[in-house]
C-alpha cells in the first residue's frame, strides 16, 4: 500500500481510533467519541513533542501528561500500549473489567504511565497546575548555571466539561498569576457533551477567558490537520513566561459515518453496524485489536526515550560532581522519596521540648509551632492556606511566599479551597515536595472531592482544618462545623486526627510527615481548634514509656505505630457521636469521675462510659433523674421502648454547657463573647443539642429556673 507522510500519520492516528472503538465495543460501555476526535492531536504530541521513556515511567525529568477528561481513557491506554509501556494488548481487551489495568477512568498506580487518577472533571487540570508548580519550584531550587536537571513540561487534555467545572477557574487563575510557563493545556473544542450541543448551556468565550487569566492562547487550531497541530505545539513549547492554551477544533467521533459530530457517540459503543462502516471509512481492513507491524514500529518510543534519559543521566552525573550536596538532596527527595538522615533525632528533640514546655495554647497555635520546628528538618515541606494564613497559622518564621517565577515554600492559594486541594495532589504526585494546606473545617466541604481523591490515590497530603469547634457562636451556624469531622471520617482510606493538646498536635505532625504513601498509609487530616488546649494527665500517661508510644486520637485508616496506648486511654472517654474531648474539655473529662457524682444520672452515665459499654441500649437510663435532667435516651423527646435506640448520648460537659448557653453565660469570658443575644440557644447549637439527645424545651425550662434563682429578691 503506497503511503505518503500525511497518510502515514493519519494511519497511525486511526490505530488509536480503532483500539478505542474495539475496546469500548467489547466492554459494551465506554466513551469512544473523544478518543476518535483527539487521535490526530495525540499522535503529533506523543510522537514528536512529548519527552518520555516507556521503559522508565518514573524518570524524574519526563514530561507529565494528564488526561483531565478521564472518560476518554481509551485514548490514553492506546497511546501507552503503542508507545511501548508495560500495558499489553490483553489488558486493553479487558477494558473496564474488574482487576484490569485499563480501568474505566485512568488510575495512578494501576496503569504504568498514568500520572494521576482522573474522572471527576476539572480535577486533572488542577492536578496539572500542581505538577507545573512543582517543576517550577524544583527548577529554581536545584538548577544551576550550566547544569539544568529539571526542565520538563506538563501537558493536559481538557474538554468542555472540565472548563465548565468551577475548579478550572480556581486552578487556571492561579496558574496565570504564578506564570507557570511549562504548563500547556490542549482544549478539545468539539462542542458536544452528554446532553447535546453545549452552545445551549456553555456560551463562554473560552480564549478570552484564559487571556484574562494571563495565559497565552493559540486560537483556531484545526484538530485534524497534522501540520497545523505540529506548528501549534511547537509554538507552545516556547517559554514566554506564562502558561499556554491550545484551542483545537475537533469533531467528536471523527471517522464514524453516521454518528460523528453528535452526542450519541460521546458515551456509548458505536454498535456492530457502525463499527463496520467506520472501518471502511477509515480504510482500516484489519480485524478488532489487530495492529500491523509497521504501525507498531512507527509508534514505538522506547529507543528514543532511552536515549533521552541516558543524556539526562550523563548531565546529572556532571551536576553531582559539581554540586554533590544538592545532588544528594535531589536523589533523596525525588528518586528515593525518603526522610532526611537527621529526622528521627531532630523530631524527637523537638517533641521533648514541647513536652517540657507544657504550654496551654490553642491547637492551631500548637500546629504552627510544630511547623516552625519541623520545617528546617524537612526542606521539602511546602505549606499554604486558602486566604486564611493568619487564622489557620500554617506559616512559620522561615516560610518564604511563592511568587511569580520565584522560589518559595508557602503558597497563598487565595480563596480557592477546591483548587488548593487538587493542586496539592499534583504537587505530591510530581515528587520532590510534601505539601500541606489549611482552611476552616467548615470549608472542607468545598475541597471534599479533592480530599477524597487524595485518599483514593493514597497520597500523603496533609490537610490542616482549623476552627473545628461547634462553639463558633459569633459567626453563626454557617461557620459551625457540626457534622464535618464525622463526614471526613466516612471517606474510605482517610485518616482524621483531632489532637487534644500541644503534645498530641506535634505527634500528629510527626506521623503525617513520616508517611510516604501507600495502601496501608492513608492521608492525614489535622483538625485544630482556636481555644486554649490545657495540658492533660492523659498526655503524661501516654508518654511515660517514651516518645515511641506517642499518638493522637484519630480514626480512619491504619493505626500508626506506637499510638495504641494513647488511643486506648482516649477511647475510654469517647463520645458515641464520634467526637473525642480535647483541650479544656479533655482536662475536665479526665477528672470528671468525682464531679459526675453530683447528679445520679451523670454518675450512671460516667460509669457506663468508663466501662466502655456504649454499645448497650440507653433504655436502662430512663429514670426520674434522666427526666429531671431534661434528657431523652432516644433523642426524639420520648422514653425509649424495647427497641434499641442507637448510639445517641451526651458528653459529661454537655448539660452544664448547654444550660450555661441557655441562660446567657459567656462561653469564653476571656474573649468577652456570648452565645446568644438574648440568653437563648442559637439555632445551630440547638440543632446540635437535639442531635445529642437533649430536649430543647427541657433546656429552656432549666434556663427559666436558673434566671429566677439569679433574680434579686423583691
Amino acid at each position: 500500500m503506497k503511503r505518503d507522510a500525511n497518510f502515514t500519520s493519519r494511519t497511525l492516528a486511526n490505530a488509536l481510533r480503532m483500539l478505542a472503538i474495539d475496546a469500548v465495543e467489547q466492554a459494551r460501555s465506554g466513551h469512544p467519541g473523544a478518543p476518535m476526535g483527539m487521535a490526530d492531536v495525540a499522535e503529533v504530541l506523543w510522537r514528536l513533542h512529548l519527552k518520555h521513556n516507556p521503559a522508565d515511567p518514573h524518570w524524574p525529568d519526563r514530561d507529565r501528561f494528564v488526561l483531565s477528561n478521564g472518560h476518554a481513557s481509551m485514548l490514553h491506554y492506546g497511546l501507552l500500549h503503542l508507545t511501548g509501556y508495560d500495558l499489553p494488548l490483553d489488558e486493553l481487551k479487558r477494558f473496564r473489567q474488574l482487576h484490569s489495568r485499563a480501568p474505566g477512568h485512568p488510575e495512578v498506580g494501576i496503569t504504568p504511565g498514568v500520572e494521576t487518577t482522573t474522572g471527576p472533571l476539572g480535577q486533572g487540570l488542577a492536578n496539572a497546575v500542581g505538577m507545573a508548580l512543582a517543576e517550577q519550584l524544583l527548577a529554581r531550587e536545584f538548577n544551576r548555571d550550566g547544569h539544568t536537571i529539571i526542565d520538563h513540561r506538563t501537558w493536559v487534555y481538557v474538554g468542555d466539561g472540565c472548563l465548565m467545572e468551577g475548579i478550572s477557574h480556581e486552578a487556571c487563575s492561579l496558574a496565570g498569576t504564578l506564570g507557570l510557563s511549562k504548563l500547556v493545556a490542549i482544549y478539545d473544542d468539539n462542542g458536544i457533551s452528554i446532553d447535546g450541543e453545549v452552545a445551549h448551556w456553555f456560551g463562554d468565550d473560552t480564549p478570552a477567558r484564559f487571556e484574562a487569566y494571563g495565559w497565552r492562547v493559540i486560537r483556531g487550531v484545526d484538530g485534524h490537520d497534522r501540520s497545523a497541530i505540529d506548528a501549534a505545539l511547537q509554538m507552545a513549547r516556547e517559554d514566554v513566561g506564562r502558561p499556554t492554551l491550545l484551542c483545537c477544533k475537533t469533531v467528536i467521533g471523527w471517522g464514524s459515518p453516521h454518528k460523528a459530530g453528535g452526542h450519541d457517540v460521546h458515551g456509548a459503543p458505536l454498535g456492530a453496524d457502525e463499527v463496520a462502516a467506520t472501518r471502511q471509512a477509515l480504510h482500516w481492513p484489519w480485524p478488532a485489536f489487530d495492529i500491523p507491524d509497521d504501525v507498531r514500529v512507527a509508534w514505538d518510543a522506547r529507543e528514543v526515550g532511552a536515549l533521552r534519559q541516558a543524556n539526562w543521566q550523563r548531565a546529572f552525573q556532571d551536576y553531582a560532581r559539581a554540586f554533590p550536596e544538592l545532588a544528594a538532596e535531589f536523589e533523596r527527595r525525588v528518586l528515593r522519596r525518603t526522610l532526611p538522615p537527621g529526622w528521627q533525632q531532630g523530631s524527637a528533640a523537638a517533641l521533648q521540648k514541647v513536652i517540657d514546655q507544657a504550654a496551654s495554647i490553642a491547637s492551631r497555635k500548637a500546629s504552627q509551632n510544630a511547623i516552625a520546628a519541623l520545617l528546617p528538618l524537612v526542606p521539602e515541606l511546602i505549606g499554604g492556606s486558602a486566604d486564611l494564613t493568619g487564622s489557620n497559622l500554617t506559616d512559620a518564621p522561615t516560610s518564604v511566599p511563592v511568587r511569580r517565577a520565584l522560589w518559595g515554600n508557602h503558597v497563598n492559594w487565595g480563596v480557592r479551597e477546591f483548587g488548593m486541594s487538587a493542586a496539592m495532589n499534583g504537587l505530591i504526585l510530581h515528587g520532590g515536595l510534601q505539601p500541606y494546606g489549611g482552611t476552616f473545617l467548615v470549608f472542607s466541604d468545598y475541597s471534599r472531592n479533592a480530599v477524597r481523591m487524595s485518599a483514593l490515590m493514597k497520597l500523603p497530603v496533609i490537610y490542616v482544618f482549623t476552627h473545628d469547634s461547634i462553639a463558633l457562636g459569633e459567626d453563626g451556624p454557617t461557620h459551625q462545623p457540626v457534622e464535618h469531622v464525622a463526614s471526613l471520617r466516612l471517606i474510605p482510606g482517610n485518616s482524621v486526627w483531632r489532637p487534644c493538646d500541644a503534645v498530641e498536635t506535634f505527634v500528629a505532625w510527626q506521623a503525617a510527615i513520616e508517611r510516604r504513601g501507600g495502601p496501608s498509609d492513608p492521608p492525614r487530616r489535622l483538625c485544630a481548634g482556636r481555644g486554649r488546649a490545657t495540658p492533660t494527665d492523659l498526655a503524661g500517661h501516654r508518654l511515660r514509656s517514651g516518645v515511641g508510644d506517642a499518638g493522637a486520637h484519630r480514626t480512619g485508616g491504619g493505626r500508626h505505630p506506637g499510638a495504641g496506648r494513647v488511643h486506648a486511654q482516649l477511647q475510654r472517654l469517647r463520645s458515641p457521636v464520634g467526637r473525642l474531648p480535647r483541650g479544656r474539655a479533655a482536662a475536665r473529662c479526665a477528672g470528671a469521675r468525682d464531679r459526675s457524682r453530683r447528679h445520679p444520672f451523670l454518675a450512671r452515665l460516667h460509669r457506663l462510659r468508663r466501662r466502655r459499654h456504649w454499645h448497650r441500649p440507653l433504655r436502662r437510663l430512663r429514670t426520674g433523674s434522666a427526666a429531671r435532667a431534661g434528657l431523652r435516651p432516644d433523642g426524639r423527646g420520648r422514653a425509649a421502648t424495647g427497641a434499641r435506640p442507637g448510639p445517641t448520648a451526651i458528653p459529661l460537659k454537655g448539660v452544664r454547657h448547654a444550660v450555661r448557653a441557655a441562660v446567657g453565660c459567656r462561653w469564653n469570658p476571656g474573649r468577652n463573647r456570648t452565645l446568644g443575644p438574648s440568653g437563648g440557644l442559637q439555632p445551630g447549637l440547638l440543632r446540635l443539642w437535639r442531635a445529642l439527645a437533649l430536649d430543647g424545651s427541657a433546656l429552656r425550662r432549666a434556663a427559666r429556673r436558673a434566671r429566677r434563682a439569679r433574680a434579686p429578691a423583691a
